[in-house]
């Protein structure tokens, strides 16, 4: 049976290069990369150790106002976790999040695939999104405020904001960046428009979208707490905010680690989705 141009193309655009790799030859370089792993691993929380350790050593010499010890946090964490409001406070706060950063990713990455595609469509944004995203946007945060008022909208579309750039200009530069020898080969196999950009270029794509999805949780998470600044002061942080004006120093650094521990988590996440998505890439 003859071989589809798309399945032709597949294979000649990535072929399989550990096909007839004995297991044997496989061996050492598995032991050798999990020792790789232990030894990462351990170094990391070493370090994570000797750091609480050097904190709870030095607090216990700073007035608490300024700064508390890990085990106060921790004490506090159990607190707002037994009486429910963190846990309150992290499903309104994650409701935001979601909502912003699912807009800012189904809107920026047809958006930047279209402007990579079509230079009329080039022409026209370029100096729409220099300007943007050359302004600091907390700026233009009063303006969601003034136009959207303080509920879930406005929190809504100050993420979405904070996330749409990173994600718009990397998959901007992914489309932009194709190997040219990958469009050669489309070209010889005499594959359509349409079969190029779905088996050439949104392949090379996926990790500057992962790369985005990386840098944009960072900056939606920003966004997430502006905007519960300035908005109705709920969520994580309300709880920053409020702790923050009654000098309780405890309870303002849980919300900030539950969301470092959250961003973490995301960009985990976004890195293991990358690797299940776009294998070739870790290669």
């Amino acid at each position: 049976m003859r071989a589809s141009p798309q399945l032709r193309l597949k294979t000649a655009i990535a072929p399989d290069n550990s096909e007839g790799v004995p297991v044997d030859a496989l061996l050492p370089r598995a032991r050798s990369a999990a020792r790789e792993k232990i030894a990462k691993w351990s170094v990391r929380l070493s370090v994570l150790a000797m750091f609480f350790v050097a904190w709870q050593i030095y607090a216990g010499h700073v007035n608490t106002i300024l700064l508390v010890s890990p085990s106060a946090i921790a004490s506090e964490f159990g607190h707002m976790v037994s009486d429910g409001e963190l846990g309150a406070a992290l499903v309104e706060s994650l409701s935001v999040l979601a909502a912003g950063f699912g807009i800012a990713l189904i809107t920026a990455v047809p958006l930047g695939l279209v402007w990579a595609r079509y230079k009329v469509v080039d022409w026209a944004i370029q100096p729409f999104v220099s300007a943007i995203f050359s302004t600091p946007l907390i700026a233009l945060v009063p303006l969601y405020v003034l136009w959207l008022g303080f509920g879930f909208l406005a929190k809504m579309a100050i993420v979405g904001s904070f996330a749409f750039f990173p994600l718009l200009l990397n998959t901007y530069q992914g489309a932009i960046s194709v190997d040219p020898a990958f469009r050669d080969v489309a070209r010889a196999f005499h594959a359509t428009e349409g079969q190029t950009w779905r088996h050439v270029v949104l392949p090379s794509c996926v990790p500057f979208i992962a790369a985005g999805i990386n840098i944009s949780i960072g900056h939606a998470l920003t966004g997430l707490i502006i905007s519960e600044f300035y908005t109705n002061a709920a969520g994580l942080g309300g709880i920053v905010l409020q702790s923050s004006d009654t000098f309780r120093t405890a309870r303002m650094f849980v919300p900030i680690i539950v969301i470092m521990g959250l961003g973490i988590t995301l960009m985990a996440a976004t890195r293991w989705l990358k690797r299940v998505l776009a294998p070739w890439a870790e290669r």
